[in-house]
């Protein structure tokens, strides 16, 4: 019988905090996903700067070795750490604080004004709302009516 994957998520997330945190890293996102015949478990991670090559090493040898030590995904699987790109995904309201200013694109649960998707610049996000600037118009996203939220760029 295999884990349940919000179990696997929760118990990465339990695993590498403490040492993403004291290495100045930020987990971005944890996925637990079947491609094919395969499973694949990845870890999305950022710092300020950006993370390199040599980041995405040194966190899969370090979290390869507690993966193996503590054992808690009974099937076999790929591990993948990674940059979340530079159209990352927010997954928390900190992340769509922290992405004032920048360009989003966000996707609602039900039509909004007739709209179900918003792309442009996040002017703020205050009282649990989005105000998304796209071209001369103004929209503002509730956030619990947020499907998903993610950087964007925008030409």
């Amino acid at each position: 019988m295999s884990t349940p994957k919000s179990k696997i998520k929760e118990t990465v997330e339990q695993m590498l905090g403490p040492y993403l945190g004291d290495h100045g890293f930020e987990l971005v996102d944890v996925e637990y996903v079947k491609e094919g015949s395969n499973w694949f478990l990845r870890i999305f991670v950022d710092k300020e700067g950006g993370i390199d090559i040599d980041d995405c090493g040194s966190i899969s040898e370090y979290f390869s070795q507690l993966l193996d030590d503590n054992d808690p995904i009974p099937e076999a699987y790929f591990l993948e750490v990674s940059s979340p790109g530079a159209e990352r995904p927010l997954k928390k309201a900190a992340d769509v604080a922290k992405a004032v200013g920048k360009d989003v694109y966000v996707t609602v649960y039900e039509p909004i004004q007739g709209m179900k998707e918003f792309e442009g610049r996040l002017l703020s996000f205050e009282n649990e709302e989005l105000l998304i600037s796209a071209g001369k118009k103004q929209h503002v996203v509730p956030y619990a009516r947020v499907a998903s939220a993610r950087l964007a760029i925008i030409f």
